[in-house]
């Protein structure tokens, strides 16, 4: 195991592990040595098929699992579950011409799996990538994002910053009130409507029901295969 450190409590976490073909945006449980079988947690894979496994992860204060995921070392093992799992996955994005990709906090962690990967880039005309967090510091994998965005024309990224100044091309606030405001459609070049847009929400269960009560005033409403819509969406808790 190694491990690129982003902020006090966050890191990425890499690992080689034999498991299962997975896609992009789907998680498996994580553990360690000594752990007891209900402290495993699942986890979003950051990376693409076929390359070392990574997982984003951040500290939870008196959590059972993730302190002790952080104060693994470089060369300490890390139980990874064979089998992955989910359905936050472009196999069940319908077609459209723009997708927001939008998250909050580690729930950058199965975009990311997608972004490095061919499909996503074959399918939409525009893809944007919404970063809420508390801090600045907290912009776990900006460097790789911004280095993809002179590599992929068609990619724009939006850091969104709830705490502390902020300099351009950051946004301050929450995501909610950058989507109220237009600060964030602004900053992106491009306007969510249900014509030509899908959103993909992953982070905290309250920003995605704030953000999902909003995109519906402008038309959009959750996808299901039964009834196709413009919003997928992974809890994170």
């Amino acid at each position: 195991m190694s491990r690129r450190d982003w902020a006090p409590g966050l890191s990425t976490l890499r690992v080689e592990a034999d498991v299962e073909p997975f896609s992009p945006g789907q998680f498996v449980n994580l553990s360690v040595e000594g752990a007891a079988d209900e402290d495993r947690r699942s986890y979003s894979i950051a990376s693409p098929p076929g390359a070392p496994l990574e997982f984003l992860v951040t500290e939870v204060a008196g959590g059972k699992l993730t302190p002790k995921l952080l104060a693994l070392a470089p060369g300490d093992a890390l139980l990874v579950e064979r089998k992955p799992q989910g359905f936050f996955t472009l196999r069940w994005v319908p077609p459209a011409r723009d997708l927001w990709m939008l998250a909050t906090g580690t729930g950058l962690g199965p975009f990311l799996s997608m972004l490095k990967g061919s499909e996503l880039w074959e399918r939409f005309e525009r893809v944007v990538v919404v970063h809420g967090v508390r801090d600045a510091s907290h912009l776990a994998h900006r460097d790789d994002l911004v280095r993809l965005g002179t590599e992929r024309r068609a990619l724009t990224l939006v850091g969104v910053i709830s705490r502390g100044a902020v300099a351009a091309p950051l946004l301050s606030g929450r995501v909610t009130t950058a989507l109220d405001d237009g600060s964030l459609e602004r900053a992106a070049g491009v306007a969510i409507a249900p014509e030509h847009t899908h959103v993909m929400l992953c982070g905290n269960p309250q920003m995605i029901e704030d953000m999902t009560t909003r995109l519906a005033t402008r038309g959009l409403r959750k996808h299901r295969v039964r009834t196709p819509g413009h919003i997928t969406i992974e809890k994170y808790w």
